[in-house]
């Protein structure tokens, strides 16, 4: 396998994106988009995933951490079946529990505050989706490896 991944985690006001290193070993992070369309960040999404070379969108599901589904998830999952469709690439949804509280805490421990942790928070998030699901068992790359 020798292409990426890209990591989203999207939000109304604002959607992170991470990218996988072509080994699919390391996520960093691709930016953040700020719209509050549904429509235009879908198509920014695909645009990012079709100019990266993706073979795969992971895309963050928040799950509810007694395991069950709220409201978000819909619309994420509605989300996911266009973007899907818009770019052509298969899209995988992955539990995000906890990706934006964790990347809270890596925040404080540096220090950072105000602006700067505001404008690096969903990117953050997106990389600890996609570094989550690339060290997963359920992995492309470890399929590759095992398969």
């Amino acid at each position: 396998m020798k292409k990426r991944t890209l990591g989203v985690d999207f939000g109304d006001a604002r959607t992170g994106l991470a990218l996988s290193d072509l080994s699919g070993f390391l996520a960093s992070g691709l930016g953040t988009i700020k719209s509050t369309s549904f429509k235009e960040t879908l198509a920014l999404v695909a645009d990012a995933a079709k100019k990266n070379d993706v073979c795969l969108i992971v895309l963050g599901h928040p799950i509810n951490m007694n395991g069950t589904l709220g409201p978000r998830s819909d619309k994420i999952k509605a989300f996911a079946e266009q973007l899907e469709e818009a770019s052509g690439i298969r899209v995988v949804l992955f539990d995000e529990r906890l990706s934006t509280a964790n990347a809270h805490v890596m925040l404080n421990m540096t220090g950072t505050r105000g602006q700067k942790r505001k404008q690096i928070i969903d990117e953050m998030s997106a990389c600890l989706i996609l570094q989550s699901y690339l060290d997963s068992p359920n992995s492309i790359y470890k399929e590759d490896k095992n398969g």
